[in-house]
């Protein structure tokens, strides 16, 4: 263990209000598997015309290099807890990092669709696990007094990848081809690895390897999940109601619910504690997760489309419209982490609700958005409120549960935040599809439409100031 990070456990009784440079270093190396996954479900989605062309198949089997990775991640994210309480998180990180790189050369060395699929789908495991293992070991290393301090610098390349996915995506496409856009994982996975040896610290004396799989939990809970994920992404492609549809809705719910009779019954610790949700603290937290997905996840949908199909741009020229909105989440994140831990989650992450809404809203106005400046500052500030947001929430989450409880409640928020994300896109989905039935893909047609679904989106961020409102208004206490 580093000897920095030691003195760190010791002594954070004194002065529990340092965020030492040790623990800067952990937070900065695990965020490194995050970035990764975040950036890659980005860069991918701009190329798959591409990859349709060069593998000889159509879009409708290779969307799901991108669903097929969705519907992954739902199915192991569960598992996140129980792994890192049966082998320790460090382990499990690194075993994840070491197979998403496996399986991005693999997907680089694709021959035809289904191999791309198939090992897109390999590849999801290990992004299912990285960034929830990760967070955890930051949280549980940091402790409540810090931990909205920590977000707050971590979250910034995980906020900004997503955004300059795009951008990087349109870059890779132009000068080197598809294949790139997974190999271009190989070495920052290979430098996360490396630096994570030494610098993350065993945690092998918190393990408990008497606690066996959760083996009805783990037949219900992700399978559950999965379904339920299938059947709101075909609704997203916008082909209306099927029996196919309707059928993986119903067998979704069926299995989750009766995983909450099995959860709530069992001796055993369950694959996800829904015990957690008696803490009024950690239920708060969870709802808003779950609606903050909802909204924001769908929002990063439409935008892109909105620049391509209203705007006329291409996918790289599409991601340097949105630079705005990363230069606002980069600037403000560090500084959200500090006011939570000094004031509280409830002020800020209002205030982070309130901006996102102010700078989606000139995309929501029909006909009152040719600016291009006006459009710039609002994604600007749109940025700066998706970057306020996020650390608050982390925080909220972690400071609602005992240490030991960490990786069970990562794993937990990891899936409100997913399936949220997913109901949200494919609402937005299904009501964009509507709104632009029979009419132009461009124009003011489609403007029109588009800020139709952004209303819908700003409908979605009021819903999540209910339960922000009730966040607690001061800090953890100190000790």
């Amino acid at each position: 263990m580093d000897p920095t990070l030691a003195r760190r456990d010791t002594a954070s009784h004194v002065r529990p209000e340092r965020l030492d440079a040790a623990l800067v270093r952990l937070g900065s190396v695990l965020v490194l598997g995050a970035v990764l996954a975040q950036l890659d479900a980005t860069i991918v989605n701009v190329g798959l015309g591409p990859m349709a062309d060069a593998l000889g198949t159509s879009m409708a089997t290779v969307q799901w290099v991108s669903a097929g990775y969705l519907l992954t991640v739902a199915f192991v994210a569960p598992l996140s807890g129980w792994l890192q309480t049966r082998y320790g998180g460090k382990r499990v990180w690194l075993a994840s990092v070491a197979l998403f790189l496996a399986a991005s050369a693999l997907s680089g060395l694709a021959w035809s669709g289904g191999s791309l699929i198939a090992f897109r789908l390999l590849q999801g495991v290990g992004g299912g696990l990285m960034q929830p293992v990760g967070q955890s070991l930051a949280a549980r290393h940091a402790g409540p007094q810090r931990i909205g301090r920590l977000v707050g610098i971590i979250t910034v390349p995980v906020s900004v990848a997503p955004i300059l996915g795009p951008v990087l995506g349109g870059v890779l496409l132009q000068g080197a081809g598809w294949r790139c856009l997974f190999l271009v994982n190989l070495p920052v996975g290979l430098i996360a690895l490396a630096l994570a040896a030494r610098i993350v610290p065993s945690d092998t004396g918190e393990r408990d390897t008497s606690v066996r799989p959760d083996g009805i939990g783990l037949a219900l809970l992700p399978t559950g999940l999965a379904a339920l994920v299938y059947g709101l992404a075909r609704y997203g492609q916008g082909d209306g109601p099927r029996p196919a549809q309707g059928a993986a809705l119903a067998v979704g719910a069926a299995f989750l619910a009766g995983y909450t009779v099995h959860a709530l019954r069992t001796r055993r610790t369950p694959l996800l504690d829904l015990r957690l949700f008696a803490s009024r603290g950690f239920t708060l937290a969870g709802i808003n997760t779950f609606l903050l997905g909802a909204a924001l996840y769908s929002s990063m949908l439409l935008l892109p489309l909105y620049f391509m199909q209203v705007k006329g741009a291409g996918a790289l020229q599409a991601g340097l419209m949105l630079a705005p909105q990363a230069l606002g989440s980069a600037a403000i994140t560090p500084l959200a982490g500090r006011l939570t831990d000094r004031h509280g989650p409830r002020t800020v992450v209002l205030a982070g609700i309130t901006l996102t809404a102010l700078g989606t809203l000139p995309f929501a106005l029909d006909g009152h958005a040719n600016d291009q400046l006006l459009l710039a500052a609002a994604l600007f500030v749109r940025g700066i409120g998706l970057g306020t947001v996020v650390p608050p929430n982390v925080a909220a989450t972690y400071t609602s549960v005992d240490r030991s409880q960490a990786p069970a409640a990562t794993s937990a928020r990891t899936v409100l935040n997913r399936v949220g994300g997913s109901m949200g896109t494919a609402l937005l989905a299904v009501i964009l599809h509507s709104a632009l039935a029979g009419t132009a893909a461009h124009g003011a047609a489609a403007q029109s439409a588009y800020a139709h679904t952004f209303r819908w989106a700003l409908a979605l961020s009021a819903l999540t100031l209910l339960p922000a409102a009730l966040y607690p208004r001061r800090a953890p206490a100190k000790g």
